[in-house]
């Protein structure tokens, strides 16, 4: 019986396809990774970006609080302070910013709303019990006329917000029986952006009640 061999080697070119496969296949997988890489690394900054945006107050007040007082009940009946977005803060919709008041003497505590309808040019119309008032003091909308803007505070806008003690006193009455702030009481304002972190104000009522005082920080 006569054996026969298969004598047929492994010949260069197919080596060489055979490198090339491997080479092909190794390139492809190289390039999901990277893609994979890539995206995990463009997800990540996004992360640290919207958690940097949540930890950063995007508004701050710029000058002086002002108080306004009742010198013949001896409390506080009103407040004015301005406020801008912070450096690099994305504007900010007023519609759906909360503004806390509290008194931690008399342990009450209130959140105000702003109201585009009663967004007059006078601060002391436009608050209420339940709303803070507010006037653009800057507005890049419609420069000629300060208190028709639209409800976001943009970059280079001021928008003064009065807060009317007396209402939220007078709303308050049929739980306390005087939640008025006192001389040398201190009390908190927080204003509460949709996006980004609360910036909280915690103030002191002067020792003696004047028409107008500025409120100690």
């Amino acid at each position: 019986m006569r054996l026969f061999k298969d004598r047929r080697g492994f010949t260069g070119l197919e080596a060489a396809i055979t490198l090339i496969a491997f080479i092909t296949v190794a390139a492809v997988f190289s390039y999901i990774l990277l893609g994979a890489g890539f995206f995990s690394t463009q997800k990540g900054q996004e992360v640290v970006h919207t958690g940097v945006q949540q930890v950063s107050s995007s508004v701050e007040i710029i000058g002086s609080i002002i108080g306004y007082g009742n010198t013949t009940g001896g409390y506080l009946n009103g407040t004015t302070l301005t406020i801008q977005l912070a450096a690099g803060g994305q504007p900010i919709d007023l519609n759906k910013t909360i503004i806390t008041v509290s008194s931690p003497k008399h342990g009450w505590s209130v959140d105000l709303s702003y109201n585009k309808s009663n967004d007059l040019n006078s601060l002391n119309d436009s608050a209420d019990g339940s709303h803070y008032g507010v006037y653009w003091v800057t507005n890049v909308n419609n420069p000629g006329n300060p208190a028709d803007a639209d409800n976001y505070l943009e970059e280079f806008e001021k928008a003064q917000i009065y807060i009317d003690f007396e209402d939220i006193y007078r709303d308050l009455l049929n739980e306390y029986k005087n939640p008025q702030l006192e001389p040398n009481e201190v009390f908190l304002i927080e204003i509460k952006p949709p996006m980004g972190a609360t910036y909280p104000l915690e103030l002191k009522v002067p020792p003696t009640i004047d028409p107008t005082m500025v409120l100690l920080q």
